[in-house]
């Protein structure tokens, strides 16, 4: 199983001198992917529910705010030769998908193939108004800005005609460096998103589960890939246990439940205290790799 790290990057916190370290040790430590998150704008209060937490709000102190992901990965790819760079998750219906397959396409040029597209429908929709994106229908708008991706990745002469979107027939260069496109992770609990990893995902990235709350929509996303002719071998299942307890045992328990990576929640204080964070992790490591 693949160790993964997911990397908040909150500001002031995420220096350049602090991403740098996080992801040369990454690199040097055998680290699969390291992941980053996409929260545009935030609010002193919100009446959205953020799902991972009790309480309904996301764990963030005030006067601070998330770096946009594909810049910071794009630095992060010109300090990295072989450690993977991924979105979770990548907020797709907010975002102009040319532009965004333009930003994406480019990112995994200049990183020699090395991005992984993790994409979710979002759950802030103070967010979406600030951006004058439409929140009905959000999962609707994803799996058809997906095709949109799609065409502008793999079409010559990319052009698409759906609901929600009209891309006349025009040319995006460069492609991405991954043929036919970079591997596509659908992040979500909901049935919609293991539906949506069906039909386009190269992988599902779930946050916040436990080893035994994979059991279930691992059958259903089983049933729904064979409805599709696929098998679940052609996916990796990441699983972020976010501010779940990991131990040795439990390391285990996820590859034994079907985990193909875990995403360690990343946390140290400054640039200095990256190494000894690291150290910390060590052992479940060794017991990833064990597995």
């Amino acid at each position: 199983m693949d160790i993964d790290v997911w990397l908040p990057t909150p500001s002031p916190l995420a220096t350049p001198d602090y991403l740098a370290a996080v992801a040369r040790e990454a690199e040097e430590r055998g680290v699969a992917t390291l992941w980053v998150g996409e929260h545009v704008v935030f609010f002193d209060g919100y009446a959205s529910s953020y799902p991972y937490a009790a309480d309904g709000k996301m764990p963030l102190p005030g006067d601070t705010g998330l770096l946009e992901p594909l810049s910071t990965l794009s630095f992060l790819a010109g300090v990295t030769t072989r450690l993977r760079l991924g979105t979770a998750m990548l907020l797709l219906p907010q975002r102009n998908p040319v532009y965004t397959a333009k930003e994406t396409s480019t990112l995994d040029w200049l990183s020699g193939g090395r991005l992984d597209l993790g994409v979710g429908v979002g759950w802030l929709r103070e967010e979406f108004d600030a951006l004058q994106a439409p929140w009905p229908e959000r999962g609707a708008r994803t799996d058809e800005y997906l095709q949109v991706l799609h065409s502008l990745w793999c079409d010559d002469r990319p052009a698409f005609s759906g609901r929600f979107y009209e891309l006349p027939a025009c040319t995006m260069f460069p492609k991405p460096v991954q043929r036919p496109h970079p591997p596509l992770h659908i992040g979500g609990e909901s049935d919609a998103a293991l539906r949506r990893t069906a039909r386009f995902g190269q992988g599902w990235h779930t946050f916040n589960r436990a080893p035994g709350d994979l059991a279930a929509p691992l059958a259903r996303l089983d049933q729904l890939l064979g409805e599709t002719g696929r098998s679940r071998s052609e996916l990796r299942i990441t699983v972020c246990p976010y501010f779940q307890p990991v131990d040795l045992d439990s390391v285990a328990r996820y590859a034994e439940a079907g985990a193909d990576a875990l995403a360690l929640l990343f946390l140290a204080a400054d640039a200095a205290a990256v190494s000894a964070a690291f150290a910390a992790l060590d052992p479940l490591f060794a017991r990833a790799t064990a597995t």
